[in-house]
Order: structure tokens, then C-alpha cells, then sequence
């Protein structure tokens, strides 16, 4: 899939259109579909479907299966007939457009999915039981959710002692039964309305590349249900090591995630299933995977627990091709993952990339060194890698351009061949977001990615996120009017030029 010349767009669900306060599995997700489609473009990444943590981001997630339903369509609810017109009128927002306000979407979803599951029926209740049955994680999470509503949604380790040890929970599940019960109808619901539009995709010739974390949340059903399989104290309950990278381009102090750490001796020993089941899932639910942080499959960051930034910590020796090939051997030689292998580099990430035969990431920002010759620059770039103008980390084009030093900016502006004095300006038909767009087109690169910011030359106030930094992130939304004002013959006409339309699925 990975191996013939194609383009894509960048596009979370959550800055979809929509009047629910972020996107949603509806009518508007077919229409940027129906769009990006008509432009030649063959890929669709989004960014993790799993619920959000705290600060609205999806890489920190109570579950490593399951999906967030605030990108459940409440429409599709009142077509069931689950729903009355005034429990969908709930759901309609009145603030701005432009900004996700998921504190609104979690509340009024939840309780139109209290109101929708009150009213399942036979049938229904019957197609529930049977996506269980297929979705052994399922069980696991229901239970998890239910207990943590009764512990007052404490984290698990604050639970009380016949809650926080999994194995004693859970041989009392009935008695979570009926709190159990909705979880499992909110995954239903979830998982029926994103197949629905992964299918409407894949027909107009879209494949979806998807996101996949490296970590998982401590406070996270996984963690607790398979806690020997992550460096946790069984007695104490905590993290004895977290996660991490130290000080990179994003920031000077390295990055805290706070995430635990695999125990990959444990994971070996088990025939890393949990990971299998993970990759098989996501496999499921998209066309292409993205590994975020593949590095650390390589050799990882790890921070003592007690520190209160990344600057100290060390590295250790990840699983490396003893884990790729329980993957090789489960899911074959060309199974579609894609490395997300950025950051700190070394010899042990160069040579897993290698050997895995994946594709790896080149982001053209960290290729504007005026001293250097950058793997990242377009003319470095082998066939089998992605190419992106940027990803949901960085800043948009015209933002990097007004930001960036003189000197950088400058380089940036020779090497993509832009001559002028109107840099700065942005909007649909921005000559200097274009130079840089059609340099990443020109690139050997196999794919290249845009984010849907940088097709309308917004500036750095679109920005998806900023590493390191964990507030007013994740938040960019747009428009129907903005979906329709992207110059749709530009794109397609690029796409032709530099040969990206070769079709993924058949239309």
C-alpha cells in the first residue's frame, strides 16, 4: 500500500465540521472525504481515535482499544430513534466554530448516550453482545469505566483494595454488570459509526492512515488490568520509571510525558500479546498505521519516577527486532506500519528502520538548516518514507516562516525556489506556503502529507499543538465555508504533475 507515489491530508475528527462542538462521525466527515477525494488525494491521517486525557490530548488515554464518544454523530442517535429531537438539539453548539470545546461535547454526549441506552432494544442489545464477543478488550474497559464511577472516577491505584488489584475486581463483574453494560453501547455505537465512515472512504479511494501511542496512561484500564506487564511496584502501585525524551528542537527541558514504562522481559515472555491484540485492533480499524515515537522500540528515555522534569534520565535498549518479528510472523512481511522515528536519533533507531523495512518520517521544517544538509530536505529523501509540510507537533508553514530567524527563513525561501518579497502573505493561494508544499511534492518520498492548516495558509493561531506545553493545545476546528474555499484545482493539479494519485482502493 505504502509503496506507490500518493498524497494526503492530515485531519483530526475533532476539527471536522460540525454544529456538536467538535467533529463527528457525520455527513460533514463524507464531505471533507467527498473533497480531499476530488483533489486526487488517496490518504486521510488522523490523529488517535482513544478518549482525550485532561488536557484534550488523544496520545495519554484511559484505553489503548477504545474509542472517545464525543465523536459520536448524536444525529445518527435520533435516526436510530434512540434519541428525541430535543436530546439532538442538546448536542448543537452556539459558541464559536473555530474552536473545539471538548468540556461541552464530553458533557452533553454523555448524557444523550445515558438517554440513548435507555431505550436499546432486543436487536440492538443482541448486536452489542456479539461486538463483545469479537472485541475481547471490550469486557476489560466496560468493567474499568463502571468501577471508576463508583470510586468517584479516582485514578485505580487510589481505588479501594478490592477495586485496585484487577484480579480481586474482577471476579465480583456482576456486580458492575448494568454500569458495564452502557460502555459496552457507547462502543458499539462508537466503532458502527467510524466503520461506516472508514467504508464511504475506502470507496472513494481514501485510505486512512491512523495513529497509534507508543505509552498508554498510568491511570488507564490496560495499566491496571495487566499491570505486571509495565514497571510498576505491585505494592506501592507506582510507577518506578516514566516515560519521556530528553531536551530536543521542542524544548530545552526535554519532555516529562509521565507515562509508565513497559516491562519488555515480561511482554517477551508472554509472546508480547498485548501488543499483538493492539496492532491487530488498530490494523482493524484503520488502512495504515502510524507508530508514534518508533524509537523507542530501539532504546527508550527513561526518567525515575520522582523527577520533575526529563532532563535527567537514561536510555535503555528497547525489544528492537525480537518484538517486529512476533509482528512479522503474526500480520506478514508487508504488514502497513508507518515509524514515526523524529526526535533524538541514534544508530540503534537507524538501523531497527532498516531492518523493519518500514517507512520512516521526514518533516520538511527540520530540514531548513541554512548549515547543514538535512536528512529531512526534500532532496535527502528516499522512496520509501513520508514526506510531511508538517505534522499536528509543528507549527503551520506561515507560522515557521514569520517565526523563524532571518537566516533560516531565507534558506528556507532560496531552497523552495520562492522569489518575492510577499512571503508573509497567507491564505488558499499563498505563494510561499505553495513553494513549500510543491518541494515536499517533488520529493522521492513515496507519500507526502499535508495538514489541512497549510492547504488554507493559516498561521501559527491554527497551530494543532505544541509539545511540551499542556494547555490551549489540540483545539483547532474549522468550517464548511473553509473546506469549500480550499482551491481544490491547485491541489489536484499538483497531485497529477508530480504523479500522487495512484489509487489506493478502487473508487
Amino acid at each position: 500500500m505504502l509503496d506507490k507515489r500518493g498524497a494526503g491530508v492530515l485531519m483530526h475528527i475533532s476539527s471536522i465540521p460540525s454544529s456538536y462542538a467538535v467533529g463527528v462521525f457525520g455527513d460533514e466527515t463524507k464531505h471533507f472525504i467527498d473533497k480531499i477525494a476530488d483533489m486526487g488525494f488517496t490518504y486521510w491521517q488522523v490523529l488517535p481515535f482513544n478518549p482525550i486525557d485532561s488536557a484534550n490530548s488523544p496520545y495519554c488515554s484511559e484505553s489503548a482499544f477504545a474509542g472517545d464518544y464525543i465523536y459520536i454523530d448524536p444525529e445518527k442517535l435520533y435516526s436510530m430513534g434512540l434519541i428525541s429531537k430535543e436530546d439532538l438539539e442538546s448536542n448543537i453548539y452556539s459558541g464559536t466554530p473555530y474552536t473545539a470545546d471538548y468540556e461541552f461535547a464530553k458533557k452533553q454526549r454523555l448524557e444523550t448516550l445515558k438517554t440513548a441506552f435507555l431505550n436499546i432494544d432486543d436487536e440492538l442489545a443482541k448486536k452489542i453482545k456479539e461486538f463483545e464477543l469479537e472485541n475481547s478488550w471490550l469486557t476489560d474497559y466496560a468493567v474499568f469505566m463502571a468501577v471508576k464511577e463508583e470510586e468517584s472516577f479516582k485514578p485505580w491505584w487510589q481505588w479501594s483494595e478490592k477495586h485496585a488489584k484487577y484480579f480481586e475486581c474482577i471476579k465480583d463483574i456482576y456486580s458492575f454488570e448494568n454500569r458495564a453494560a452502557f460502555w459496552k453501547f457507547v462502543q458499539y455505537i462508537f466503532y458502527s459509526q467510524w466503520y461506516e465512515i472508514k467504508k464511504y472512504a475506502n470507496k472513494k479511494g481514501i485510505a486512512v492512515i491512523g495513529d497509534m501511542p507508543i505509552y498508554v496512561a498510568m491511570d488507564s484500564v490496560d495499566v491496571w488490568a495487566e499491570t505486571s506487564m509495565f514497571l510498576i511496584d505491585e505494592t506501592t502501585l507506582k510507577a518506578k520509571k516514566v516515560a519521556g525524551v530528553p531536551p530536543d528542537y521542542f524544548s530545552k527541558d526535554g519532555q516529562l510525558w509521565g507515562n509508565p514504562i513497559y516491562d519488555w522481559d515480561k511482554m517477551k515472555k508472554s509472546g508480547y500479546s498485548w501488543w499483538l491484540s493492539r496492532l491487530a485492533h488498530n490494523l482493524k480499524v484503520y488502512d495504515t498505521v502510524r507508530i508514534d515515537h518508533f524509537r523507542a522500540f530501539a532504546s527508550y528515555w527513561a526518567v525515575p519516577a520522582e523527577s520533575e522534569t526529563a532532563k535527567v534520565g537514561e536510555w535503555i535498549d528497547g525489544p528492537r527486532m525480537d518484538f517486529f518479528n512476533a509482528v512479522f510472523e503474526k500480520f506478514g512481511n508487508d504488514v502497513p506500519i508507518i515509524a514515526e522515528d523524529l526526535g533524538t536519533f541514534g544508530e540503534d533507531v537507524i538501523k531497527l528502520l532498516s531492518n523493519t523495512g518500514f517507512p520512516g518520517m521526514k518533516v520538511v521544517q527540520f530540514g531548513f538548516d541554512p548549515n547543514s544538509d538535512s536528512s529531512h530536505m526534500p532532496h535527502n529523501a528516499e522512496k520509501n518514507s513520508i514526506n510531511y509540510v508538517g505534522t499536528h507537533d509543528n507549527n503551520t508553514i506561515l507560522g515557521w516562516l514569520w517565526e523563524a530567524s532571518e537566516e533560516e527563513r531565507k534558506f528556507a525561501l532560496d531552497y523552495c525556489r520562492f522569489y518575492g518579497d510577499n512571503w508573509g502573505e497567507g491564505g488558499y493561494k499563498s505563494r510561499s506556503c505553495r513553494a513549500v508544499i510543491e518541494t515536499v511534492w517533488q520529493s522521492a518520498s513515496n507519500i507526502a502529507i499535508i495538514a489541512f492548516q497549510d492547504m488554507c495558509g493559516f498561521g501559527s493561531d491554527a497551530r494543532m499543538n505544541i509539545p511540551g506545553v499542556p494547555e490551549k493545545n489540540w483545539r483547532f476546528r474549522t468550517t464548511r465555508e473553509t473546506v469549500d474555499s480550499i482551491d481544490s484545482d491547485y491541489f489536484k493539479h499538483i497531485n497529477s504533475l508530480y504523479r500522487r494519485m495512484y489509487p489506493v482502493f478502487e473508487k
